[in-house]
């Protein structure tokens, strides 16, 4: 009879728990969610993430609280992420940036991108674009390679971060062209183009959501873009390969991560919620108008991409022998 009990109490609580247990699985999220944003408030990143957590709500029941940790060319930032609780409530907003599939062939990391962060969704893809001030003396990049050339002087140049994917592109034109690039980083795409627009530095790269504005305001005349073809965003701009320079980047990915470890269903909740968000007719106007392709990719094939993308990185840079100091 004991025996009868026994098992009747151990069936009664496995039926207590088990709901209990999905239930808590289905609670996520319970709290609000942080994203990381690894770059200056004003860049493409932040945009980007500011266009995401404006949607969030409307297919969560918790917002989404988008805060920018910049410093290190976005490392550091993003180890914060790797480091933190693989629960969900800490992701990383921008994923594929340079220091994601750019830096890893360039100089030790404390972290692996392609290890320790999950991918969760592709939103975007930003071409690198490249400019000089309105009020400078050159109006094409050949201006450019002819003056460095005369003089023999080296061609200054502001980018977002070092080792990101302006600092290659541009890097990579100054070896395709023969003329020495000496690039100055800052701490983001926001900070590099207002000193190239007070003429502080020569010539500058970002991406179209950076630079476009100043292109309207006319404090930038566009040079060229480092993509395979033309960007849609800059239709009259010729790509660097038009102009005799075989340069051609994937530019900056802009993606959503989570810490290494965080659980399938978790990834699954958010990468579900971003794909109704690049789905919906009003993101879709917002990131326009930002001037920001949206380009979903879901977890799975995200993952694939940025694999090919970090290795099509490395290619360039042993191709070009291109070394950070």
């Amino acid at each position: 009879m004991k025996r009868v009990v026994a098992v009747f109490a151990a069936v009664m609580f496995a039926s207590v728990a088990l709901p209990a247990a999905s239930m808590a699985a289905d609670a996520y999220p319970s709290k609000p969610i942080t994203a990381i944003v690894p770059m200056a408030a004003g860049g493409s990143s932040d945009l980007l993430a500011r266009a995401i957590e404006k949607f969030w709500p409307k297919y969560s029941k918790q917002p989404l609280v988008v805060v920018n940790k910049p410093g290190g060319g976005g490392v550091v930032g993003t180890e914060g992420v790797v480091r933190s609780k693989p629960d969900g409530y800490t992701l990383y907003l921008g994923y594929g940036s340079g220091h994601d599939v750019v830096m890893p062939s360039l100089q030790k990391m404390p972290y692996d991108p392609l290890k320790d962060l999950v991918p969760v969704s592709r939103v975007s893809i930003h071409s690198v674009v490249i400019v000089t001030s309105a009020k400078s003396q050159f109006n094409s990049i050949k201006d450019i390679v002819a003056w460095s050339k005369k003089e023999g002087k080296p061609v200054t140049t502001a980018v977002s971060v070092k080792a990101g994917a302006v600092d290659l592109a541009l890097t990579a034109f100054g070896k395709a062209a023969g003329v020495n690039i000496v690039t100055v980083p800052f701490s983001g795409g926001a900070e590099s183009t207002t000193a190239l627009a007070g003429g502080h530095l020569m010539i500058g790269g970002g991406h179209p959501s950076e630079i476009i504005p100043h292109i309207k305001a006319g404090r930038f005349k566009a040079l060229a873009v480092a993509l395979p073809q033309r960007d849609p965003t800059l239709p009259n701009v010729p790509t660097l390969r038009e102009l005799g320079y075989d340069v051609a980047t994937w530019g900056s990915i802009k993606g959503v991560a989570a810490p290494a470890g965080t659980p399938k269903e978790v990834v699954k909740y958010i990468d579900d919620n971003i794909k109704k968000i690049c789905n919906d007719p009003e993101f879709l106007k917002l990131m326009a108008s930002i001037n920001q392709p949206v380009m979903y990719l879901g977890s799975d094939d995200f993952g694939k991409f940025m694999k090919q993308a970090t290795a099509d990185y490395a290619k360039l840079i042993k191709d070009l022998n291109i070394t950070i100091d």
